[in-house]
């Protein structure tokens, strides 16, 4: 059986209006913007406002990617989106979407990989329409991670923001489109990055709420010796995979958590700033919204031209990473 090429064939993206700048947060907790800057390469984050949930963000990111995909939202067949904060813990996040969307014909669900899950989206959705099971597929990275962040929490607070990237997969000519993926797990460093409360093992209760279990808990040193590890690890395999080597890489885009992370990876492989995309300054970490939030705003810039190579590269709470090669 001879597999279809599968690539990008739409994009979109939505950032909510209200911006948090580090000025603000100063106001809040006990830190300052140089402190924050020197640390994350952060200055300011976009946050949802209080009406406005994960779908809402999703909606308006995917409504964006058709509409540069030429596609209508009832002509779509597979619905994915990749978040940690959907509206709700069921229905899925995808299904509330693809009824906003009007997209009846289209299956739809979540995938729960963190700031991966972009990444294992895409790859999740490539295997079904090379088969030729679907012929498109609507793929969205939304989260409001304001929604699960403790404000009174100097460590956290300043590195989160909302948003939502949004890209449309189809059938591309031969030598397009994704040429390798790499997704991989550590489930032993689960404990590094999660948030406890509202699930089965603990559900909501009085006591998890005055314990703070249902906002996010980070290690920091622990998941940036981590990110850096397995940014440069998953990047070279996916290169391999690709048969291609970091010479061959004309746009770098990584998961905007860290700029010193974002430095170390491009340090490996020797990429001037020129060739990678950089934005955790707009948006700080957004999890699954963050490399599509990249990805569409360089191709918003004209930053990718037909036939360049694409990397794409994250790592996020499961322990978890994605990277895939594109052909642009």
């Amino acid at each position: 059986m001879k597999f279809r090429s599968i690539g990008i064939v739409g994009y979109g993206k939505y950032v909510p209006e209200k911006v948090l700048t580090n000025a603000d947060l100063e106001k809040m907790v006990e830190t300052n913007d140089e402190w924050i800057v020197s640390r994350t390469g952060i200055r300011e984050r976009h946050i949802a406002a209080p009406e406005q949930a994960t779908s809402d963000l999703a909606y308006e990111a995917a409504v964006r990617a058709l509409k540069t995909a030429g596609l209508a939202a009832e002509d779509v067949e597979l619905i994915i989106v990749a978040t940690v904060t959907p509206d709700t813990t069921f229905p899925s996040t995808a299904c509330i979407l693809q009824e906003k969307l009007g997209a009846k014909k289209a299956a739809a669900f979540d995938l729960s990989a963190a700031c991966s899950g972009f990444v294992y989206s895409m790859a999740t959705a490539n295997g079904f329409l090379q088969t030729g099971m679907y012929n498109n597929a609507l793929i969205i990275g939304a989260d409001t991670l304001s929604r699960i962040t403790d404000y009174t929490d100097r460590n956290t607070c300043v590195l989160f923001g909302d948003g939502a990237g949004a890209v449309v997969l189809g059938e591309v000519p031969e030598g397009r489109g994704f040429l390798s993926f790499d997704l991989g797990a550590e489930g032993a460093g689960g404990p590094l990055l999660k948030l406890e409360g509202g699930g089965s093992r603990l559900p909501a209760s009085e006591e998890t709420v005055k314990g703070g279990k249902h906002f996010i808990y980070m290690n920091g040193r622990e998941v940036f010796k981590f990110a850096v590890r397995v940014m440069g690890t998953a990047t070279e395999e996916v290169l391999r995979k690709a048969g291609k080597s970091k010479e061959d890489i004309d746009l770098f885009v990584p998961h905007q958590a860290n700029i010193r992370i974002i430095h170390s990876a491009m340090q490996r492989l020797e990429l001037p700033e020129e060739k990678c995309v950089i934005n955790v300054d707009k948006y700080a970490n957004t999890s699954a919204a963050s490399i599509p939030l990249a990805l569409v705003e360089a191709a918003e810039e004209g930053r990718m031209k037909e036939g360049d190579t694409v990397l794409l590269v994250g790592f996020g709470g499961g322990l978890t990473w994605g990277a895939s090669v594109l052909v642009w």
